[in-house]
């Protein structure tokens, strides 16, 4: 599957888009998920993954310990957004980067419009609000870049009696 880049992007979101994509590939062969599995649903990564974050001494990391750790979850990240949601990997001019610039995830909200969140942040996020959860981390890109339906917590609440659902019908 080719990358999805906005046209004009040139090389640099290519190639980055590229290295995102290789790197997450990587992690899924060393989690025991097969680059043909991770090509029909990146998902099929989230269980090992989840459960390799769990085991990790996190309590003993050191610098280029958590380095490596966002470097793979910010690919995998980004490079899910880009395989199930149509998503784009964008390069933003920001002077207040080290770098001057910043790459982000760009794709259309169900409601049409074009929306953004950078992967690096929301798993910057994760690290701060442990434990570290996977499934949630994506779950917040999806909802920045609106993605995913919003549920009304207010209209479920006010459910007629009856209408509740429960695994075992009571």
């Amino acid at each position: 599957m080719q990358s999805k880049n906005p046209e004009g992007s040139g090389a640099e979101v290519s190639e980055w888009a590229d290295g995102a994509h290789r790197n997450a590939v990587g992690l899924a062969s060393v989690l025991g998920v097969t680059q043909e599995q991770y090509a029909g649903d990146p998902l099929t990564l989230l269980p090992g993954l989840q459960s390799y974050v769990d085991r990790l001494p996190l309590g003993e990391f050191e610098q280029p310990d958590w380095i490596t750790l966002h470097t793979d979850l910010t690919s995998y990240l980004g490079d899910l957004l880009v395989r199930r949601r149509g998503a784009a990997w964008k390069k933003v001019d920001d002077q207040s980067s080290p770098a001057g610039y910043r790459y982000l995830i760009e794709a259309k909200g169900l409601d049409g419009k074009t929306y953004r969140v950078e992967p690096f942040d929301v798993v910057m996020e994760e690290f701060e609000n442990p434990p570290i959860e996977i499934a949630r981390m994506i779950a917040n890109a999806e909802a920045v870049l609106h993605v995913t339906p919003v549920i009304d917590e207010d209209a479920l609440s006010d459910s007629p009696p009856g209408d509740d659902f429960s695994i075992d019908g009571r």
